[in-house]
C-alpha cells in the first residue's frame, strides 16, 4: 500500500496536543495511512477543512492556521524513509589518529591508505577537518574514545566511502551516547544518512554500556528530521550548542531501533 506524506508549508500558532515526538508540530513532516486519496487541505482555526476523505491525524499534526498539501509518497525511497527503512546498507571503517592527522594536512592518499579505504575528498572539507582536530583532542584527553568515534562509512557491496560516522564519544554516567554522521555531498538524498543511523542503532545495541541514544538537530534542519523520522526517536528538549546554535534533543532506548543484526 501506498503512504502518505503531509508537509505543512507555514507555521501559524501552536498545536493544543500533548507531546510531539517527532517535531511534527513544529516542522510539518507527517506520516499518515496509506489508502487516502491524493487532495490538498486548507487549514484555518479548527484544523482541516475535509477533502474526499478524512485523513488521520491531520486535525492533531498540523498547527491551527497554516497550509499543508497532501502527496502520495510512490518513489521507493521515500516510502522507506517514512518507516525507518532503507533498502542501503554501509559498514563502518575505523580513521586511525594517523589518518586524521594526515587529513589535517590534507595528504588524502597517506590518510586512505592508513585507513584501508579510499577516502573521497569531502574528507579534507573545512567542515570535516574541524572535526578531525576535535577528534584528535578528544583521543589525546582519552585513548579509551578511540573506538567510539571516526568511522568512514563505506557503502555495501559498492565498496565506496559515502561519508563518515560515529559517536560523540563513550556513553556517560546515564550511559547515553550521541550519534553523528556526515554524507559526502554526491550521495546524499540516496538513503546512506539512514543507513549510517540504523548502523549506529545496531552498535549502540550491542554495547552493554549503552542505554540510551541521542541525537540533536537544528530546528530548521529539515532533512535531519526526516532522517530520525521512523526510527522512534522521541523529542526530549533542547539545548545550546555554541558552534551550532540551539539543537532539539531527541532520544531513544538502545535497542529499540531497527530490528536488523549487529554486523
Amino acid at each position: 500500500a501506498r503512504q502518505h506524506v503531509a508537509r505543512v508549508e507555514q507555521r501559524r500558532g501552536d498545536l493544543a496536543v500533548a507531546g510531539d515526538p517527532l517535531g511534527i508540530q513544529r516542522y510539518g513532516v507527517a506520516v499518515f495511512a496509506p489508502g487516502a486519496t491524493t487532495t490538498s487541505y486548507a487549514m484555518t482555526g479548527g484544523g482541516a477543512r475535509r477533502g474526499r476523505r478524512d485523513w488521520p491525524g491531520l486535525n492533531r499534526w498540523t498547527p491551527s492556521g497554516c497550509s499543508a498539501t497532501i502527496g502520495t509518497v510512490t518513489d521507493e525511497s521515500e516510502r522507506q524513509a517514512s518507516s525507518g527503512a532503507s533498502s542501503k546498507r554501509v559498514r563502518f571503517v575505523e580513521l586511525p589518529g594517523a589518518a586524521m592527522t594526515a587529513l589535517l594536512d590534507g595528504d588524502l592518499p597517506q590518510a586512505s591508505a592508513l585507513a584501508g579505504v579510499e577516502l573521497a575528498a569531502y574528507f579534507v572539507a573545512d567542515q570535516a577537518r574541524r572535526l578531525w582536530r576535535r577528534r584528535l583532542d578528544q583521543m589525546a584527553a582519552d585513548p579509551g574514545s578511540a573506538r567510539w568515534i571516526a568511522r568512514a562509512a563505506v557503502a555495501e557491496p559498492e565498496d565506496i566511502v559515502v561519508g563518515y560516522a560515529g559517536f560523540h564519544g563513550p556513553p556517560d554516567e546515564a550511559g547515553m551516547v550521541e550519534v553523528g554522521y556526515t554524507v559526502v555531498p554526491e550521495f546524499r538524498r540516496q538513503g546512506y544518512a539512514r543507513a549510517m543511523l540504523a548502523e549506529l542503532l545496531r552498535r549502540a545495541a550491542a554495547e552493554p554500556a549503552v542505554r540510551i541514544v541521542r541525537a540533536t538537530i537544528s530546528p530548521g534542519n529539515a532533512a535531519s528530521l526526516a532522517t530520525i523520522a521512523g526510527f522512534g526517536f522521541v523529542e526530549a528538549g533542547e539545548q545550546w550548542d555554541d558552534e551550532d546554535g540551539l539543537e532539539l534533543i531527541f532520544e531513544i532506548p538502545a535497542g529499540h531501533g531497527p530490528e536488523q543484526p549487529v554486523a
